[in-house]
This record gives C-alpha cells, sequence and structure tokens, in this order.
C-alpha cells in the first residue's frame, strides 16, 4: 500500500504552522522514525524547525469496511475526524513544540502512534512516552474513517470535532470541548469540563460535561444530558429524556415522551410536551407551551407560565405568580392544583369547560379572590383567632368536572374567560421564538467550538 501525506486545510491547523507553511519557512528535514504496525499500515514522518516552533508530521493508512468500529485512544492532543467514501483509515498526526526548550527535538519523537487490525476493525494507540519532560508538546491527529462506520475515540486532553457519520459514536475528553455532527446511531459524548454540541442524533444521546454548556438538535431515543454548571439546550427527544444542570438554564423545544429536567437556579423553558413532565428549578421560573400529560412543576425563585394545558397539571411556585391558560376539552383527566406562597394566580379558563373551582388566599385582608361574570363563584371569608382573614371561592361551572384547585398565601387570585383567538396566537409566537432561539444557540454553539453549522468539510484529496 502507498504511503501519502494528508492534505489539511489551513483552517485546521495551529496559526504559527500555517505561517511557516506560507512563508516557505521550513528547513531541511531531520531524521525522524518511521512507524509500521499491523498488516497494510505504513507511516511516513517529517520534521521541520523555525524560530517560531519546531514541528513534526507523520501519517498512516489501514485497510478497513463499512460497518465495522474504530477504536482511538490518544494520551493528549486535539481530535479532528473526517469521513470518507472508501474502505479506509488515513490519518495525519501534527505535532509542535517550542525550540528554545532544551530537549524540544526529544519531545517530538517522544510521541508515538500505532494503528493495528482489530477483531471488529481497527485500534489505534497515540501515546507520549516523554511525560517527565518539562517542556509543552501540541498534538493534533486528524483522521478519517468510512461515512458508514462506528467511533470510539478518546483523548486524555485536548479538542474533539467530528464529521456526520451513520453509525455509533463515543467520545470522551479529560476536559476540552466537543463539536459532533449527525449521528447514525446512538451517541455517548463525554467531557470533563468543556462544551458538548451535537447536530441530530437517530438513536438515543448520553452527554455530560463537567460544567460546560450542552447543545443538541434532534433526538430519536431517550436523552440523558448532565452538566455540573451550564445551560442545557435541545430541538427534540423523541424518547424520555433526563435534563439535569447544577445551575444552567435548561431548554427544550419538544418532548415525546416523559420528561424529567432539574437545574439548581436556572430558567426551564419547553414548548411542547407529549408525556409526564416533572421539572423542578432551584432558583429560576418555568414556562411550557404545551402540556399534553400529566405535570409536576416545582419552582423555588421564580414564576410558573403556562400557554396551553390539555392535562393534570401540579405547580408550585414559592415567590413567584403562576398563570395558566387552559383548553377544552381536556385530552387527560384529572384534579389540577396551583399553589404559590407569594404570587398571584391567574388561569384562562373557556366559556365550556366544565370545571370545579376551589380557591383559597391565605391572608385575604389586603388580597382578592376576582372572576369574570361568566363564572358564577361563591366567595366566603373565614376570620381566625390571630386575626387573618381567610378568602375562599368556589364554583361548579357547566355543571362541575375535575377540581381545579387554586391556593396562595399572600396573593390575589383571578378566574378570566379565555379568548381562543388570542391563546393560539401566544402558542404560535412562543413556539416560533423558542425554534429561532434554539436555532441560534445551536449554531452560535457550532461557531464556537469550531465547526460549520450547515456542514463539516473534509480534507482535500492530494
Amino acid at each position: 500500500m502507498r504511503s501519502r501525506r494528508l492534505s489539511l486545510p489551513l483552517r485546521h491547523w495551529p496559526t504559527t504552522a500555517a505561517s511557516l507553511l506560507l512563508a516557505g519557512l521550513a528547513s531541511a528535514a531531520i531524521s525522524s522514525p518511521i512507524w509500521a504496525d499491523g498488516p497494510g499500515v505504513k507511516q511516513a514522518a517529517k520534521t521541520a524547525s523555525s524560530s517560531l516552533r519546531l514541528t513534526t508530521d507523520f501519517s498512516g493508512v489501514i485497510a478497513t469496511h463499512d460497518g465495522e468500529r474504530l477504536h482511538f485512544v490518544t494520551d493528549l492532543g486535539n481530535v479532528i475526524l473526517h469521513t470518507q467514501d472508501n474502505g479506509k483509515i488515513d490519518y495525519h498526526v501534527h505535532l509542535e513544540t517550542d525550540p528554545a526548550q532544551k530537549d524540544a527535538r526529544e519531545l517530538l519523537r517522544s510521541f508515538h502512534a500505532a494503528a493495528t487490525a482489530a477483531p471488529d476493525g481497527v485500534s489505534w494507540r497515540g501515546r507520549s512516552m516523554g511525560r517527565r519532560s518539562s517542556g509543552r508538546l501540541w498534538v493534533t491527529i486528524y483522521i478519517n474513517v468510512p461515512k458508514n462506520y462506528n467511533v470510539d475515540i478518546s483523548t486524555g486532553g485536548g479538542n474533539i470535532e467530528a464529521d456526520d457519520i451513520n453509525g455509533h459514536e463515543t467520545l470522551s475528553t479529560a476536559g476540552g470541548n466537543i463539536a459532533a455532527g449527525n449521528v447514525g446511531g446512538p451517541a455517548h459524548l463525554e467531557t470533563g469540563g468543556g462544551h458538548i454540541s451535537v447536530k441530530n442524533v437517530s438513536g438515543a444521546l448520553t452527554a455530560n460535561t463537567g460544567g460546560g454548556h450542552i447543545t443538541t438538535g434532534s433526538v430519536g431515543g431517550n436523552a440523558m444530558l448532565h452538566t455540573s454548571g451550564g445551560h442545557i439546550r435541545a430541538g427534540s427527544v423523541q424518547g424520555v429524556a433526563h435534563l439535569d444542570t447544577g445551575g444552567g438554564n435548561i431548554t427544550l423545544e419538544h418532548s415525546g415522551m416523559e420528561l424529567v429536567a432539574e437545574t439548581a437556579g436556572g430558567q426551564i423553558k419547553v414548548g411542547e410536551a407529549s408525556g409526564l413532565v416533572r421539572a423542578k428549578t432551584g432558583g429560576g421560573g418555568i414556562r411550557v407551551v404545551r402540556l399534553s400529560g400529566p405535570t409536576r412543576l416545582e419552582s423555588v425563585g421564580g414564576s410558573i407560565y403556562l400557554t396551553q394545558v390539555d392535562s393534570a397539571v401540579k405547580a408550585s411556585s414559592s415567590t413567584g405568580g403562576i398563570t395558566a391558560w387552559f383548553v377544552a376539552p381536556a385530552k387527560q383527566h384529572g384534579a389540577c392544583e396551583l399553589q404559590s406562597d407569594n404570587g398571584d394566580i391567574v388561569v384562562y379558563l373557556p366559556r365550556e369547560l366544565p370545571v370545579t373551582i376551589d380557591a383559597q388566599i391565605q391572608l385575604g385582608d389586603d388580597h382578592r379572590v376576582m372572576f369574570d361574570p361568566a363564572f358564577p363563584l361563591k366567595v366566603s371569608y373565614d376570620d381566625s383567632a390571630k386575626g387573618a382573614r381567610t378568602v375562599h371561592a368556589e364554583g361548579a361551572l357547566n355543571g362541575g368536572g375535575e377540581v381545579l384547585r387554586l391556593r396562595t398565601v399572600s396573593g390575589n387570585i383571578r378566574v378570566a374567560l379565555s379568548d381562543s383567538g388570542k391563546q393560539i396566537q401566544l402558542y404560535k409566537q412562543q413556539m416560533e421564538q423558542l425554534q429561532q432561539q434554539m436555532q441560534e444557540q445551536l449554531q452560535s454553539q457550532l461557531r464556537a467550538l469550531g465547526q460549520s453549522p450547515e456542514s463539516s468539510e473534509a480534507p482535500p484529496q492530494p
């Protein structure tokens, strides 16, 4: 098999290396080892020096087949994965170090790579043998695999960027960013502290970061997304979604099944939720455009706003208000409970909705229950021995139905007649805003991580 040196776009190269190439400053090659591992593998190495950086490059090729798997592990380095339509894997390793270091050339020689055939595909291992050196070594690894392939990539420290791929994908780094394209199967993405961005995933998605943001398009299976402190933004999840952050915001455009969302202090925004929803925030507000399944929402320090309630919902807020627009007829039956300690509760009801109202204000001296004349409610007062007045309003509307229980300690309660036209307008407006925000955030995140939102550019062939 003929060895070849990959031709790479300058945008993937470090700035200093690109400058050297453009200025023609490469010096004469010095001796450097050639590694060959496994049948059908060839590598070539070349080293150049300059006053700015001392660099070396080597490359290799190994035959493979569609549907197999790449097992890729490197002690350090950025990894850039591209796909191609042929039955081989080729790779290019670019090393840089500071020539002022006394052991600079030894550092370059210290990094070794081996590609070997594996029972299910190809195994690639990169390691630096000079870890005790005080010098710095910069490593960038470019690798091309068939598009119909599965990949397991792990780096001990660096960023990972990947093209669209049709198979399973596992990307792991000890601390860098991960930017992945579309994935045709399940994906597992993990970093010790960087950002994670992935386009659409056909299967299940697991993403975990020690503190960065997570941004994803649509997920065809279940989604387990966790960050210790960043934001989570997802286009849609068709399966069960568990979204958890230590303090950032959570945004989800569409939930197809069960949704569990929790943040220690951020906001939670959901477009359409078709299944069960459990959402909790320790400090921000909660906004859901449409609810079609049993729902439990809890906010410690923010308000709750629900544009279309089509099922049983239990919502509570410690300091914020609660606003809910109900639709008729409801798809899911069950009692609804809205409770706030210090905020107002406002509900919008269709004129024809059969419902039983049970509303109460615990400290009613300075607060009251207000209702549209179309909803005749009976109001009563109860003065306690401690001087507090409780306000209670109840009534069976349109013959009565499921109970709508409204509770506030020191807020007002308002029962208003719903305007269906305004509700539909609000629904469309909020969904369009959410979709636009999600698209902008996804593109911004991809650009920040060095990947084109529209497509992933493959290196030109020599």
